[in-house]
């Protein structure tokens, strides 16, 4: 089958890679940087000038996937989109869209008969190596037809293990909005878990004993209850960047999902108050950055590749 790709970054290029080394589906891809398309062109997609460009390439029905930032640049890039397609083509977001953005979308696409699919996507620059998270809303029918590229972005998993759903790294929750609500949550719960692995490195930093954080990582990783990838990843950063993380400030973003689901916490009366904590230390870390925020710092750099500030800079 054909699928475009719109947005050729950390996630996008990889994804791009992906599907065309691991299966025969044909990819057309645009970015706004040459440099980006011409990556992807060497990876075995089919490279476009222009979005126009694209959806010529594009055999109908068609589906467009959008890796772009959230908010105005995924606007804009739909609204764009809808004017080039026919009916029965998809439009997918697999960026970090908030999900009433992809109710307000939908509804409006439906006016034209385009269909809209958001999909949550957890991996972050190892995707291209251990394949995607992927957290599906939409119609069915558009669902559907996109599953074979889901299939090849899943990790590879054993259609008997206890831990799966199904034969897929993937799951379909519901109509639009509803995988970028499960994806939304995902991400507030993750900042609970680094913000819990962050204060307890803090805590052997400061500790009387003599402690290598690199080396408690690595065990606990060793059949721990609180083994995870992000102690791996954690053990990765205590390697790259010393027990100290002298190297890094402890200055740490948020991409606004935290934010989004403390908002819908309220709005039902559930009680959150570890994300809350998670994302008021972020906040924390942007005024006076201590040690826990600098594990923060280098969790995010590992798993994503989010930028980090250098000490000094």
């Amino acid at each position: 089958m054909q699928i475009g790709f719109v947005g050729l970054g950390k996630m996008g290029g990889n994804m791009v890679q992906r599907i065309r080394r691991d299966s025969e589906h044909e990819v057309v891809a645009f970015d706004f940087d040459p440099k980006a398309v011409a990556r992807a062109e060497k990876n075995g997609a089919s490279g476009a000038g222009t979005l126009k460009d694209l959806v010529k390439q594009l055999e109908p029905p068609r589906i467009v996937w959008i890796m772009v930032p959230a908010g105005d640049p995924t606007q804009s890039t739909v609204d764009a989109l809808a004017k080039l397609l026919d009916a029965d083509d998809a439009i997918v977001d697999g960026g970090n869209s908030r999900w009433t953005d992809d109710k307000i979308r939908s509804a409006a696409l439906r006016k034209k008969k385009i269909h809209y699919v958001d999909v949550g996507t957890s991996g972050g620059v190892w995707g291209l190596e251990l394949g995607y998270c992927m957290m599906v809303g939409g119609p069915n029918k558009a669902v559907k037809r996109l599953a074979p590229i889901l299939d090849v972005l899943a990790p590879v998993t054993s259609p008997d293990s206890i831990h799966s759903i199904g034969p897929r790294g993937w799951h379909h929750f519901g109509p639009s909005g509803a995988g970028h609500y499960v994806k939304m949550v995902h991400n507030a719960v993750e900042y609970g878990i680094m913000q819990a692995y962050a204060e307890g490195f803090e805590l052997f930093h400061s500790a009387e004993y003599d402690l290598n954080n690199a080396q408690i990582a690595h065990l606990w990783n060793q059949a721990s209850v609180v083994r995870s990838w992000l102690c791996e990843l954690a053990a990765r950063a205590f390697d790259a960047d010393g027990n100290d993380l002298a190297g890094l400030e402890g200055w740490v973003e948020d991409s606004g999902e935290g934010r989004w689901t403390l908002v819908d916490a309220i709005d039902h009366d559930v009680p959150a108050p570890a994300l809350s904590a998670a994302l008021f230390s972020r906040f924390y870390s942007r005024q006076d950055g201590d040690y826990s925020a600098r594990v923060l710092a280098a969790l995010r750099n590992q798993f994503g590749g989010h930028a980090v500030k250098k000490a000094g800079t």
